[in-house]
């Protein structure tokens, strides 16, 4: 009995390597194209631009400073879940291979074991890459974000002279 739940969590977790790959792959992209973004937002900011908080606040006159810290969570919120969960899909991507790289190594399978090794370690290193980006582009824009909220509210209080 317990060999046989054994075999169906092997076979299960097993499952599930080609969509965790998939995804470590695609946060890996965003990750650059978030990189590209905040790229191009720095770029805007230097020349005036580039700063969507204090122009959600312009567009939105009577918007409270709740709404604004709304909006500024929302702006963070996407890139923020990258970098948290990059990391984990990484781990699941390195794990995942490791069953059939230990079964190589008992078989005697060096190349069966290099192969999972290969794939176990390339993973995490996508992932680990797009989640230190990731993490990088939501340190700054916080910190670009909290400068304009700060700004919006001085934006707020002459407006409401």
């Amino acid at each position: 009995m317990l060999g046989a739940l054994e075999n169906f969590m092997y076979q299960i977790g097993q499952l599930f390597l080609l969509p965790v790959l998939a995804a470590v792959c695609l946060l890996f992209l965003y990750a650059f194209w978030l990189l590209g973004g905040f790229a191009v937002q720095g770029w805007r900011r230097r020349s005036g631009g580039g700063r969507p908080l204090l122009d959600y606040a312009r567009a939105n006159p009577g918007a409270s400073e709740d709404a604004l810290d709304l909006h500024a969570h929302r702006l963070l919120e996407a890139p923020r879940i990258v970098s948290r969960i990059a990391p984990m899909l990484g781990l699941v991507a390195t794990m995942i291979p490791m069953g059939p790289a230990l079964l190589g190594l008992g078989d005697g399978n060096l190349g069966k074991v290099s192969q999972n090794l290969t794939i176990a370690f390339a993973a995490v290193i996508l992932a680990l890459i797009a989640a230190s980006l990731a993490y990088w582009v939501v340190s700054v824009r916080r910190r670009w974000l909290s400068e304009e909220l700060l700004a919006a509210r001085a934006l707020g209080k002459e407006t409401a002279r």
